[in-house]
């Protein structure tokens, strides 16, 4: 299978989506969350072969970058499409699609080598949920943006726009938490089962990862706390979300990108 024309019609397939969907959100064009949700899923859908051969050609277990992030974002674009069904989230995809599109470019070009591993059904429960823990609070930092974006408008009284086409204030919050509480489930999921399953988790190659979850943990956990006894929310709110899903991002990506892309090594 020839894996560059699959990856650059879900390319076009994600971006078209994206397009839409901003364009909504700046009321330039009628809402049509079916025909988002089915661009997006024919994205997914070219997405999906593509992350297959990749991570079939890999000669180990665990993927490199780009196999890792293209992976990762076929995840967080399947999430979107599904959550959006129940809760307004589709909004996230306006930033999620096009990176997937683009991480799946990448790793067509730049396939990444992987590295050997046993997998167990430990590790294999260990990986799931680690890439369940990152695409949803993947979507939640998208959430946070919007949200911010939501309340300096409000502060500053503009009430047009994509403040219009956003439900209200405290809809965007509660559904934030709600990706924020789901998304540390699941990361505490990925934290015990590494733990218990991963011979060990502060070895070299994996202390920077373990390091930095844990430090994500620690401030999403603390902004639910926040939440329940102190009332937090609003700029607070975004902010610790964004903090803890930058961290969350260098522990995934961090020294992959720097072994592989920037020493290639």
């Amino acid at each position: 299978m020839q894996a560059l024309p699959f990856a650059t019609i879900a390319f076009i397939f994600y971006v078209a989506a994206a397009i839409w969907q901003g364009m909504t959100l700046f009321r330039r064009v009628p809402p049509r969350q079916g025909m988002v949700r089915l661009l997006g899923a024919l994205g997914l859908l070219l997405h999906i072969p593509v992350v297959v051969k990749l991570v079939g050609a890999a000669p180990g277990l665990l993927p490199g970058f780009t196999t890792s992030a293209t992976l990762l974002m076929a995840v967080a674009v399947n999430v979107v499409l599904v959550a959006s069904l129940f809760k307004p989230v589709l909004n996230a995809g306006i930033v999620l699609f096009p990176l997937a599109g683009i991480a799946l470019i990448f790793a067509t070009w730049l396939p990444s080598q992987g590295s050997q591993s046993g997998l167990t059904p430990g590790i294999f429960l260990h990986a799931v949920s680690s890439a369940l823990a990152f695409a949803v609070l993947a979507i939640a930092a998208v959430q946070a943006i919007l949200v911010g974006l939501q309340n300096q408008a409000l502060r500053h009284h503009h009430i047009r726009g994509i403040v219009q086409s956003l439900p209200p204030l405290t809809t965007m919050e509660r559904v934030l938490f709600e990706l924020v509480w789901a998304g540390v489930l699941l990361l505490t999921l990925s934290i015990i089962s590494g733990l218990i399953f991963l011979d060990n988790l502060f070895a070299q190659h994996l202390a920077h990862k373990t390091v930095l979850s844990l430090g994500a943990w620690v401030i999403f956990t603390t902004l639910l706390i926040g939440r329940y006894r102190f009332g937090w929310r609003g700029m607070r709110a975004v902010r610790w979300t964004l903090g803890g899903s930058a961290l969350l991002l260098l522990a995934y990506f961090g020294s992959k990108f720097v072994l592989e892309i920037l020493l290639s090594r």
